[in-house]
């Protein structure tokens, strides 16, 4: 139990709990995968050739990349996902479990079945991906019925919807995604199910190719139609968000940094975009922080344990706030749009999060190239 209670020993939302609240504050489902990404190499290999690269580091993939992030931002997370039998699923149910505090007890492991894998090829501002799994000997459906009572739920429109939209009727906050639609159609029908959801949180391309628009802006717009809170994300040009309850509009542009590898800086936003709903915090303090937790996971080589925490997250801001006391005016602008921070990081050192592992016992060195 020490290490879990290590990963919640910092709680955001501490001052908005309420004795009757549900046991978690975000539940999902999905597909894990255990993810290995070579970095350090200047071109894909030729058929017939080796190359060696100069970093690679593993991590739990797939629903693990939103799950770790929503509980590295102190949010009672619950995964609901079916594991296999073998080392890799032992070592990434041990980390998630165990090392953020991640409640699977509604997930299950399955006998005589493999993890799906991954490999991610980082190269020349890009990746390339091989993958390899195989559908679960049952569905998830009957272990999502058994999960406990949750405030938000993260999902996806292309998946099963059943178990979500009961989850609305029972009052938690559905927040919804969608990926790219490779049959081109962007069918309007594909997004019925909105109706049972509090937010949805596309891309620029995906809210405009839906929406027949020719912009962010005005395919944000059309989405606020549909939802009470509509946030499209437009990678480095930043972010734009209509929030319906309150009637807010905000615009965001992304903090500038050199991305490293961008493997779940959209789980990390929508995360941050759960944390900051719950605490009711302004939606352009919303959209702030989701940028800078993507802007610090992207910093990071591995999907789910680059995500950031609130040791992370205080760093960033000390620094920001010693370089503006400096003289630095480009920090002082910076730390000018973010000085709601100063109420929300702790005020006290709190435990640093795993990185991505070379193996099962050694550090990654990926992050040194």
């Amino acid at each position: 139990m020490a290490a879990l209670d290590a990963a919640h020993e910092w709680d955001p939302l501490a001052a908005q709990r309420r004795a009757d609240d549900p046991p978690l504050d975000v539940l999902l489902s999905g597909t894990v995968f255990f993810d290995i990404v070579f970095t350090g190499l200047e071109r894909l290999p030729q058929p017939g050739e080796e190359l060696w690269s100069k970093g690679m580091g593993s991590s739990p993939g797939g629903i693990a990349n939103l799950a770790v992030a929503a509980a590295r931002l102190g949010l009672r997370t619950g995964l609901v996902a079916g594991f296999g039998d073998d080392a890799y699923a032992d070592w990434m149910w041990h980390t998630m479990a165990h090392e953020e505090g991640i409640d699977l007890s509604a997930s299950r492991r399955f006998p005589d079945f493999h993890s799906s894998l991954t490999v991610s090829v980082a190269t020349q501002g890009d990746r390339a991906m091989t993958t390899h799994g195989h559908d679960l000997p049952e569905p998830l459906s009957a272990l999502i019925a058994q999960a406990p009572a949750a405030r938000a739920a993260v999902v996806d429109l292309a998946g099963e919807t059943a178990w979500w939209a009961d989850l609305a009727r029972r009052g938690s906050k559905i927040f919804a995604d969608i990926g790219f639609d490779e049959t081109g159609r962007w069918d309007l029908a594909d997004l019925a199910p909105l109706a049972h959801c509090h937010a949805f949180t596309p891309n620029a391309l995906e809210a405009m190719s839906y929406t027949r628009t020719d912009s962010p802006d005005r395919a944000v717009r059309k989405l606020a139609e549909m939802v009470p809170l509509a946030v499209v994300t437009d990678g480095a040009a930043g972010s734009y968000a209509i929030d319906g309850t309150t009637g807010e509009e905000a615009y965001c542009p992304a903090v500038p940094v050199t991305a490293t590898d961008t493997t779940g800086a959209g789980d990390v936003f929508a995360a941050a975009m759960v944390l900051g709903t719950l605490a009711d915090w302004p939606l352009s303090e919303r959209l702030k922080f989701g940028s800078l937790c993507s802007a610090l996971a992207v910093q990071q080589f591995g999907g789910s344990l680059a995500a950031p925490g609130w040791g992370d997250i205080t760093d960033w801001w000390r620094h920001l706030t010693d370089a503006s006391d400096g003289g630095d005016l480009r920090a002082a602008y910076t730390r000018d749009g973010y000085c709601f921070l100063e109420d929300i990081v702790p005020d006290h050192q709190v435990q640093g999060r795993r990185r991505a592992q070379g193996t099962f016992a050694l550090r990654s060195d990926a992050g040194k190239h």
